[in-house]
């Protein structure tokens, strides 16, 4: 068996996910350090981060572990021959960190002379780079920028639970648009953030077999441009990502949420946000997964004093 790092079209629900439908996923939010360019083709091209290079820049993708017949047809579809001379991906490992832990991987990737002139992917996740646009020059969310047919479903799980801060920031409207209660299963809930403004923990997802519960909204460019800025996208402090997730017994596919990028040890939330977070949560989640909430909190709660 074998493991192997996918970041584009070999992804859940993209053009060639099929080749991997009987392999194991071991995680869908995996990474690597690297830069990842639109070749232009319809596919992407990862080149890895030098070795001792300052690495900062990550690739974004899911991890399958698969069979040495799978692994050659991905070979055949990649354009790799072992000791080939015109290749179009090389298959090398690199290391891909999850949520559970790091692992060596089968990666295809191009040299970096290949890649020049090639336009660099923001957020380095092709999915995104799909399915979103960037954020908006307009800084006014209710000025009503970008593309107003467009719409996404959005799954929060923290303080966008909670109406009255939507109320407070003006931006209320945006978000009436709700399908329902979402549950994503196979994350845990977890406050991996710290908060520049209180040093207090603010709500993650970590990829570790639990279930997650929240709400489900559908939601428009003008709502997407307001939640780029609260979740700090640009600064990297969550980053946007898409999940399976089920509401009212069917799996809606490829449901926006956010996530932190750089995860820190579990730290108990602030009173304010643990309030936002629960009040949010009453309304939309099952009563053995609130209970569960509150527990939790109260229990880092009890830790930090």
């Amino acid at each position: 068996m074998n493991l192997v790092f996918v970041y584009g079209t070999l992804r859940r629900h993209e053009a060639n996910a099929h080749l991997l439908d009987k392999a194991l996923r071991i995680a869908e939010q995996a990474w690597v350090y690297g830069t990842l360019y639109d070749t232009g083709d319809g596919y992407p091209a990862l080149v890895p981060a030098e070795p001792g290079a300052d690495k900062c820049s990550k690739v974004y993708g899911e991890l399958y572990r698969v069979t040495k017949r799978q692994l050659d047809i991905l070979d055949e579809l990649e354009g790799y021959e072992a000791g080939g001379n015109d290749n179009l991906y090389e298959r090398v490992v690199e290391t891909v960190y999850t949520d559970g832990g790091a692992y060596e991987a089968y990666t295809y990737v191009f040299p970096s002379e290949r890649a020049h002139g090639l336009q660099p992917i923001a957020w380095g996740d092709w999915k995104c780079h799909l399915r979103l646009p960037q954020p908006s020059i307009v800084s006014n969310p209710l000025s009503g920028g970008g593309d107003l047919e467009q719409s996404w479903h959005y799954f929060a799980y923290g303080s966008c639970m909670d109406m009255e801060r939507f109320v407070a920031h003006g931006v209320v409207d945006l978000f009436q648009n709700v399908v329902g209660r979402g549950v994503l299963k196979g994350y845990d809930l977890s406050f991996t953030h710290r908060s520049n403004v209180d040093g207090l923990g603010r709500a993650d997802m970590l990829e570790k077999g639990g279930v997650v519960e929240g709400k489900v909204y559908c939601i428009s460019r003008a709502a997407l441009d307001y939640l780029y800025v609260r979740e700090g996208v640009a600064q990297r402090v969550y980053r946007p990502t898409f999940v399976d997730v089920e509401v009212e017994g069917r799996v809606i596919r490829d449901v926006l949420t956010f996530v932190v990028v750089n995860k820190t040890e579990e730290t108990p939330p602030s009173d304010e946000y643990a309030e936002e977070l629960i009040r949010g949560a009453q309304t939309v989640v099952s009563s053995e997964y609130y209970q569960q909430l509150v527990e939790k909190i109260g229990r880092l709660k009890r830790v930090l004093q």
